[in-house]
């Protein structure tokens, strides 16, 4: 079967670089799932998961938006951050969540809280903790 190349870099690295079957991210109008062939694509992603599939392997990895580019030989995703399953920390992103969640039903009682960072950081803190379960199911089986 043929592949194609997927990079996932951040300001700060180089995340993931790997020939895979399938990709599938997270754009800001649903999931798209990008094969070897597609056509030339831009797109902005919205915070969610990033699936890689190599022949039975999967990798997922948690990223918080960003741009992917479908170029004829390789999908290339700048994003804002991006960890794999292993390098979450389940109590951060826990805390992170909690954190958000309280924020939210304070709204009407705090001042100038900015409501769309608040929500971004739910989203993030959501996509970490659902990375970690999925890793976790596979695990199990």
């Amino acid at each position: 079967m043929a592949s194609i190349r997927l990079e996932i870099v951040t300001a700060e690295r180089v995340v993931y670089t790997e020939d895979v079957d399938i990709v599938i991210a997270p754009g800001v109008e649903g999931q798209l799932g990008i094969l070897p062939h597609h056509a030339p694509l831009m797109t902005i992603l919205q915070s969610g998961e990033i699936l890689a599939r190599r022949g039975n392997e999967e990798d997922i990895m948690a990223i918080s938006g960003g741009f992917l580019e479908v170029r004829p030989d390789r999908v290339i995703i700048l994003a804002d951050s991006a960890e794999r399953a292993e390098e979450i920390d389940e109590a951060r992103a826990e805390a992170a969540r909690e954190r958000a969640e309280k924020r939210i039903r304070e709204r009407g009682t705090v001042p100038d809280l900015d409501m769309a960072r608040v929500e971004a950081s739910l989203r993030r803190a959501m996509a970490r903790l659902s990375v970690l379960e999925k890793v976790k199911r596979r695990r199990q089986r």
